[in-house]
């Protein structure tokens, strides 16, 4: 049986001497090295999209492979591909490693200077492990097997601009389009998705925070199934205890999260931390709203400077949301994206706050009219990024789907689409001063 053996290496010498000696292996298949986590993900994801059998029986990950930890970097793999054999390559043996190489998902490890017989030995029953698997997930339709979830985050450039408001309603407008949605309130000291949907429950993110291995019995117990379908992961009611979801933890859960849910909408506020940061880097799509006005723009762009600097995201990967857009207002789109070097989204939300009050106050946000021009750009806004289902009325342009059938969205007709334009062209009404919190 050949063997498809896909190495991660960051360190060139490193990768010429894995390729090397991986040439000589008897029935091995091995692919060009990839040279960082990020784009091991994404070649498996890709794969795997395809069909499970593309995936490679073994993938070897270097100690130095960066900016995901190794260690972390093999958890992902394990959570999103479980059928793909993980082998780590260190120079320390240790107990300690192994131990924690094999709490990570790996199966087995190698130690530098590379040798022949211990790569053969670790690749081949690697390859073994994985060739069982794979047996075992084609013979059931209920084990996932794919590349995971669609990851969205949420971010505000500050404070007040509408991020917790835009989360829920691309996660009502996906979970409505017939898929499982997750939302998690990763604002970690000032979360408010529990009172926008009047929730009260007494677990939340802290409760997976020290939890190394995330089953999806510890998980469905740390989630709040909502009356709308909405799987709710909710910030602790003590913002204080927000210090205790780490960044490694936020990566775990983010990774247990996709391995269940078809779409996880996570609401970043407007504050940065190591938790959330992670959430953006892993993410799919990343949403950064602002409200077109002096001090949210340069907010705007100092969030976009600072994920760069970090290397947590390029600008050219965020999509910028609009909030309370007036046509009268000075400051338009096409220079927002100029100022913040983002794509700006098509749908700007319209400012017309007094379409939310009452559903914000009353904490029943999930029931907002299907009217509301708010809720209708925000709906258009889930089918620009893709994360609502394509039915047989739907049209895919430009790599988004546009609803043109409102009724393939259940309990909630007309939602999708464009907010509605009055005769003179202004896209505006009654209420247009105030906009989304």
């Amino acid at each position: 049986m050949t063997t498809r053996i896909l190495p991660a290496v960051g360190d060139i010498d490193a990768a010429r001497s894995v390729t090397t000696l991986l040439s000589q292996l008897p029935d091995a298949e091995p692919a060009p090295p990839v040279g960082d986590s990020t784009q091991l993900i994404d070649t498996l994801a890709r794969l795997a999209g395809e069909a499970l059998d593309e995936l490679p029986e073994v993938v070897l990950v270097h100690e130095r492979i960066g900016p995901v930890p190794a260690l972390e970097l093999i958890r992902e793999v394990s959570l999103r591909f479980p059928s793909v054999g993980v082998v780590l390559i260190t120079a320390d043996a240790s107990p300690n490693l192994f131990a924690d190489a094999m709490d990570s998902g790996a199966r087995g490890l190698v130690t530098l200077p590379l040798s022949y017989e211990e790569l053969a030995n670790r690749v081949q029953a690697a390859a073994q492990w994985s060739a069982g698997v794979r047996r075992h997930l084609t013979s059931g339709n209920d084990v996932f097997t794919g590349p995971g979830g669609t990851v969205v985050t949420v971010t505000g450039a500050k404070g007040g601009v509408g991020a917790t408001v835009t989360a829920i309603q691309l996660a009502l407008a996906a979970q409505a389009s017939g898929n499982t949605v997750a939302l998690v309130d990763m604002d970690l000291q000032t979360g408010d998705i529990a009172s926008f949907l009047d929730v009260q429950f007494r677990r939340s993110l802290v409760d997976l925070a020290l939890i190394t291995d995330i089953s999806p019995r510890v998980l469905s117990d740390a989630v709040f199934s909502h009356s709308t379908g909405l799987a709710l992961l909710l910030a602790p009611g003590e913002g204080e205890r927000g210090e205790e979801v780490s960044d490694r933890s936020a990566r775990q859960i983010v990774s247990a999260l996709r391995t269940r849910y078809e779409i996880v909408v996570i609401d970043c506020g407007g504050q940065m931390n190591g938790a959330n940061a992670a959430a953006v880097e892993m993410a799919d799509v990343a949403v950064l709203v602002t409200t077109p006005d002096v001090v949210a723009v340069r907010g705007a762009k100092r969030v976009v400077r600072m994920w760069e600097r970090l290397q947590i995201r390029k600008a050219e990967e965020t999509v910028t949301l609009v909030n309370r857009f007036t046509r009268n207002t000075e400051i338009q789109p096409p220079l927002i994206q100029k100022i913040t070097g983002t794509r700006v989204a098509s749908a700007a939300v319209p400012a017309n706050f007094k379409e939310l009050q009452a559903s914000i106050d009353s904490g029943r946000l999930h029931e907002l009219d299907a009217k509301s021009t708010v809720k209708q750009a925000l709906w258009g806004l889930a089918g620009e990024l893709g994360i609502v289902k394509e039915s047989a009325t739907g049209k895919k342009s430009g790599g988004a789907l546009v609803k043109r059938n409102s009724g393939a969205f259940k309990n909630d007709r007309g939602s999708i689409g464009r907010p509605r334009r009055r005769r003179d062209g202004s896209g505006r009404g009654p209420g247009d001063s105030e906009g989304t919190r």
